[in-house]
């Protein structure tokens, strides 16, 4: 699929020198984690030998969140985000994500889930002031 393609076109233009332990950061709303969308993105990407991370598994139980999820996403080749109407209502793990592609040139890439990017912006004015 298309999407395949450009995670590993992303993946290859990442930076060879940096060690990673994820290919992909998928970052979603933790109200999207039973949404058989996220269950299938992961699945196809595991099944296609592309090492993620989804922080609903890969947390350890007692683990500082934001701390961990820090880790996770410097330690990632690049991240896929599913924007979804749950996740305009959070900001935290977005903004880090920018971060990362500001500071150390980490990709971003984009997956709208049941939601327009229009709808988006209007949430995003909204709820993130």
């Amino acid at each position: 699929s298309s999407l395949f393609f450009i995670i590993s076109i992303s993946m290859s233009a990442s930076s060879e020198s940096t060690r990673w332990i994820y290919d992909v950061f998928l970052s979603f709303r933790g109200n999207d984690a039973r949404n058989p969308f996220i269950f299938h993105l992961y699945n196809a990407l595991t099944q296609a030998a592309i090492h993620v991370f989804r922080d609903d598994e890969e947390l350890q139980r007692g683990d500082e969140i934001s701390t961990s999820l820090t880790r996770a996403i410097e330690a990632s080749r690049i991240s896929l985000v599913v924007l979804s109407q749950n996740f305009a209502a959070s900001k935290w793990c977005l903004e880090k994500i920018m971060e990362c592609h500001r500071t150390i040139g980490q990709r971003a890439i984009p997956v709208f889930y049941d939601v327009y990017p229009a709808e988006l912006r209007h949430l995003r004015t909204q709820n993130w002031k």
